[in-house]
């Protein structure tokens, strides 16, 4: 997958391009169907698959105070494009200055002269430009004029509600990551490090890999049923979101206990892929209680993941 940024990059040499325009947090079930639709078109065309997004996510440059955490690091979003089957993602460098563009001026810069696109594809609620005046109706006048074609997707639906980043950083911020799953269409996951903690985990008889992460949304507080990925092996596992509330509270940390044994993890990136809340974090009155609580969680964990065949 070719990846080009604006203003940094030369003019991408892509045959036809068919481009995917928007922010793309998450790459949710809509999203894709919007992926999907450009892959089909670019393979009738003879031309080229990619999308078109916008770094930092214009909120952080905008409005920084109300920004919300994202669903997605860029090298998430990136690989999560070329597994979705892109050939190209061009990245606009989003700044101060481009956030005054009249939308004429960025399809004009952008779009025709240094993308040269031959047809752009946007979801219902696209908007660009200063002020975010932009609408998809200007678009496609201004495409008409221009010699490409704007198309739209129409919102995609699950049961009664539309597929949103915004519904799903919500459900995850409730601790609802099987239903935030359901409207990714995958496990909702993190990405890190695996550091040295206190090795309390280990007294207890329950090691635990304890994650740093740059992902900017963990679920709250909480022990949750997860799938740890380590090279490319996945283990069943139990994650504790907290601050350890039974030996005096501390600062938040991410601990996985991995059911399948003990791996000497430390140092090794990890995926954490979350599928479901067991419960809620507690203090426990001493420590026979809290290794009660911690068995009962593995077996309920391995519940869960034995149904979903992990």
């Amino acid at each position: 997958m070719n990846i080009v940024t604006f203003p940094d990059s030369q003019r991408p040499r892509w045959p036809s391009p068919i481009v995917a325009l928007g922010n793309f947090d998450g790459l949710h079930r809509g999203h894709l169907q919007l992926v999907e639709q450009v892959r089909r078109r670019a393979g009738e065309r003879g031309g080229t698959a990619a999308a078109l997004i916008f770094d930092p996510h214009p909120p952080r440059v905008l409005r920084p105070d109300k920004a919300p955490p994202l669903l997605m690091t860029l090298d998430q979003k990136l690989e999560a494009f070329q597994r979705a089957g892109l050939q190209g993602v061009a990245i606009v460098r989003f700044t101060p200055e481009l956030s005054q563009w009249e939308p004429e001026a960025f399809v004009e810069t952008v779009l025709i002269d240094w993308l040269k696109v031959s047809e752009v594809w946007a979801g219902a609620n696209f908007l660009f430009g200063r002020d975010r005046a932009g609408t998809f109706t200007l678009l496609r006048t201004l495409g008409e004029d221009r010699g490409f074609r704007a198309q739209q997707i129409e919102p995609v639906r699950f049961k009664d509600f539309v597929i949103s980043s915004t519904r799903i950083r919500h459900l995850l911020g409730e601790g609802r990551v099987d239903e935030a799953g359901a409207l990714l269409g995958h496990h909702y996951f993190i990405d890190g490090t695996v550091v040295h903690g206190d090795g309390r985990g280990r007294q207890l008889g329950f090691p635990t890999a304890n994650l740093e992460t740059a992902n900017e949304l963990v679920p709250p507080r909480g022990i949750y049923t997860t799938i740890a990925t380590v090279g490319g092996v996945h283990h069943p596992s139990v994650t504790s979101i907290g601050i350890r509330p039974t030996f005096g509270e501390g600062p938040l940390t991410i601990e996985t206990h991995l059911l399948d044994g003990p791996a000497d993890l430390y140092g090794a990136s990890l995926r954490l892929s979350f599928v479901s809340r067991l419960r809620d974090e507690r203090r426990f009155d001493d420590v026979e209680a809290l290794k009660a609580a911690i068995t009962a969680d593995c077996a309920q964990a391995r519940d869960v993941l034995q149904r979903l065949s992990i």
